[in-house]
């Protein structure tokens, strides 16, 4: 991505599409002062919510003096958030409490609206605005456990913003006054998507996240999705700033420019600058030592040829590789000193601190690959499952999903902007690690996150589970697909923050059958795959029944993780030796003694007989009463035993 500054260069007669809506004029007034000719199409509307009911309690909330600070967030909402509650409570009551308690205003817009009701804000956030600014500032504010503060939402909730208020104290009342929506007349963005694919447009400017999710509506509509996706590697693709940044990467598409000042007229500037040159070198790509491959990985980069990249592509290596899941955790000390100071879901939302926790234990290991750290459940919150984190008890899931109306209130994950916590997580990561070593992505399969979503917990037996699929198989499959868009979208955004691979972990699958498997499972996991940004290796790891290791193999997946209830040998030639197999070493193996450890290494070691495309790795994670020490001289075995 080129971050550049503004000159005198023009866009000389290039044609540029750009999908502003309130500022479409202005937006197609840079473009032609800057020489190009534009293509400017609305792609969205705000809608504001009939019947307010949570702006009204927010309000009477407010006027009782039960908040203490309130953040606006955008110009355009806070005036819904007026007119929506002037009807039920008194205006001019509201307004003074408002200005009596500190207020805090996200962007100028937010400013000029607040001086619309004779509101001054008691502090205005710097830019570019977004939650890390505003927790920035909440910090520079008396501390005040418990505070209770009211977020006026834009589209959708900010789950990084309320995680963060969180955990300085706060209880957050969400504030929801308008929804996204496609502007009534899709005719000019109809046109613009035609154009693109046609090959009519020079250069695409975005200036939201949502601007994309709306785009890639109308390409799905005209059924030219895939012709979209190849248009944006013939153009330029100009972002406003990271959140959009991050929705444009989560499709899959290189994002070209990004300015330093988030702002339209800077973006419009550097595009008119750098587009002509940029054209040049997509339209005549030169090949040279440090070109990427077609499948977008770079083959110079040193993590390319180590040993679990080569084991991915079925090519030899000097070792067989090792990594292990849950190779951060309770079993080591520095992890614990953590915990003691943070809870879980809060340390999941802190990217230096999980980059912090895996990289010690890589350092320490000297394992082959690292995992992101996180957890598969937080990307539930954001499609409008509340998630809790009991101590003892593991994840719940405070309003579970039972019935198709349960299924119809789960919201569509359109971008990746409420996951940020997670794509900072890759980039911190990949940061910080020594560069030789790949860095995997992951996520929850579908089936296992519904039925987190529909137990609202752990489970034994998985009743509701399957009560729900056997009994509503529309239901099942509304909720299914849901969320195989959802994991499409959430792992191509880690592949584009910096993920080398990504592994889907079917946790609960094995409570199935074949057969249910088949019909209710499988097309979901193969959806998934298939969507996934091209030449990434992906690791299918099911655990729990052996009999379901053919269908597993039945995607596109590069690597099948095979569970400790199988032999390798016997596993591999189930799924086929035309890909790679990942484990499997018994976790409860690390509890006995190192010569014990090194003898079952070699068991499993033989059993892959030398075949390029093993990956050694427990058949689950490491147990939380593993040795540090035995860990290390299961990787310290690996390498030894299988040096060629």
């Amino acid at each position: 991505m080129h971050i550049m500054h503004e000159s005198s260069v023009h866009f000389q007669g290039l044609r540029v599409a750009a999908f502003e809506s309130r500022r479409a004029n202005e937006m197609a007034g840079f473009i032609k002062k800057h020489g190009g000719i534009p293509f400017v199409a609305p792609s969205m509307r705000e809608v504001a919510i009939e019947q307010n009911q949570a702006a009204i309690d927010f309000a009477n909330r407010l006027i009782t003096g039960e908040v203490d600070l309130f953040i606006a967030t955008t110009g355009v909402g806070f005036r819904f958030l007026v007119s929506s509650i002037e009807r039920h409570v008194n205006r001019d009551l509201f307004l003074q409490t408002l200005s009596d308690i500190t207020t805090l205003a996200r962007g100028p817009k937010v400013v000029a609206a607040m001086k619309e009701v004779g509101l001054t804000p008691s502090r205005r956030i710097a830019t570019p605005h977004t939650w890390r600014e505003i927790l920035a500032e909440i910090d520079t504010l008396p501390s005040a456990p418990g505070r209770v503060v009211g977020v006026q939402e834009y589209g959708l909730s900010n789950a990084s913003l309320t995680a963060g208020l969180e955990a300085r104290g706060a209880h957050v009342l969400s504030v929801p006054v308008y929804q996204w929506d496609l502007p009534e007349d899709v005719g000019p963005l109809e046109e613009n998507v035609r154009a693109l694919c046609a090959g009519a447009i020079d250069v695409a400017l975005f200036t939201s996240a949502r601007q994309v999710t709306h785009l890639m509506r109308i390409a799905d509509k005209l059924g030219c999705s895939d012709e979209l996706t190849r248009a944006t590697q013939r153009v330029v693709i100009a972002s406003v700033g990271p959140a959009t940044s991050d929705a444009i990467q989560a499709q899959g598409w290189e994002v070209d420019l990004e300015p330093e000042h988030p702002k339209m007229g800077p973006l419009v500037a550097i595009a008119a600058t750098q587009s002509r040159t940029i054209l040049q070198q997509k339209q005549n790509p030169v090949t040279t030592a440090t070109q990427h491959n077609s499948d977008g990985q770079n083959s110079q980069e040193a993590w390319w040829d180590g040993p679990f990249m080569k084991a991915c592509r079925l090519e030899p290596a000097d070792v067989t590789p090792v990594w292990l899941m849950r190779q951060a955790g309770r079993y080591m000390a520095e992890y614990r000193a953590v915990r003691e100071r943070v809870p879980f879901l809060e340390l999941c939302k802190n990217p230096e601190l999980c980059s912090e926790v895996m990289c010690t234990a890589v350092n320490r290991l000297g394992v082959d690959a690292a995992i992101i750290f996180s957890d598969l459940l937080p990307m539930l919150e954001p499609m409008g499952l509340q998630l809790t984190y009991a101590p003892g008890d593991g994840p719940v899931i405070h309003n579970p999903i039972r019935t198709a109306l349960d299924v119809d209130r789960v919201n569509e994950l359109e971008d990746v902007s409420a996951l940020s916590f997670v794509m900072e997580t890759v980039k911190q990561t990949r940061q910080d690690l020594p560069s030789q070593l790949p860095l995997i992505g992951f996520a929850g399969a579908p089936f296992t996150l519904a039925s987190y979503a529909i137990e609202g917990g752990a489970s034994r037996n998985y009743l509701n589970t399957k009560t729900l699929m056997y009994s509503d198989q529309g239901a099942w499959q509304s909720l299914m697909e849901r969320l195989a868009r959802a994991i499409t979208i959430y792992l191509n955004g880690q592949i584009a923050n910096g993920a080398q691979a990504v592994q889907i972990f079917d946790s609960w699958a094995g409570c199935l059958g074949p057969e249910d498997y088949r019909k209710y499972v499988l097309p979901y996991v193969q959806q998934v795959i298939s969507g996934l940004k091209p030449g990434v290796p992906v690791i299918n790891f099911a655990t729990g029944n052996p009999a379901l290791l053919p269908l597993l193999a039945d995607t596109e997946a590069s690597v099948i993780g095979v569970d400790w209830r199988s032999q390798l040998d016997h596993a591999w030639q189930t799924t086929g030796f035309n890909r790679a197999v990942q484990g499997n070493l018994e976790p409860a193996v690390l509890l006995t003694d190192i010569a014990t450890i090194r003898e079952r290494a070699q068991r499993v070691l033989n059993q892959a007989g030398g075949r390029p495309g093993h990956i050694f790795n427990l058949g689950h994670g490491i147990l939380q009463q593993t040795p540090v020490d035995h860990a290390i001289a299961l990787v310290d075995a690996v390498h030894e035993l299988s040096s060629r």
